[in-house]
């Protein structure tokens, strides 16, 4: 059987195992602020989540995997939130674009992601494998496990 379409997996299933990769084998590790700096301008309080880094990158890597190559301003927008004030209509507004950089340089450091001349980032080899592995290994579970 071929490589599996990232399509065909749960998105929240696909994102929690590759966090808990990320996190086991100190792929990345969370910036010495993760703890206290907001995801975006529209949030009022940082991540409850004391995992909420690894989140972030397995989320990227999912990210790339479906619309890479992609730069960190399209990231911003992709992250986006409602950004509320006062009395007037909620307005979009980009998320952090520090934490999506930091998080992706990290990435490219493991040598799962890589850039692409003007273009943005794109997953290596290495990561588009290790997203495909994952999405093999949860659709089989799900195969097996009964309805």
């Amino acid at each position: 059987m071929g490589p599996v379409s990232v399509k065909l997996v749960r998105p929240e299933a696909l994102i929690k195992e590759l966090a808990r990769y990320l996190k086991e084998n100190r792929l990345v590790t969370p910036p010495t602020w993760a703890t206290f700096v907001k995801t975006g301008v529209a949030k009022e309080r940082p991540p409850q989540d004391p995992d909420w880094w690894y989140v972030r990158c397995a989320s990227l890597l999912r990210r790339l995997y479906l619309k890479g190559p992609i730069g960190v301003s399209r990231l911003r927008r992709e992250y986006s939130d409602k950004h509320r004030v006062g009395h007037g209509k909620p307005h979009s507004a980009p998320a952090s674009g520090n934490v999506i950089r930091k998080a992706l340089q990290q990435l490219e450091a493991a040598g799962l992601v890589t850039k692409q001349d003007r273009k943005g980032r794109v997953l290596s080899e290495k990561g588009r494998k290790l997203v495909e592995d994952f999405c093999d290994r949860i659709l089989k579970e799900e195969q097996q496990a009964p309805a």
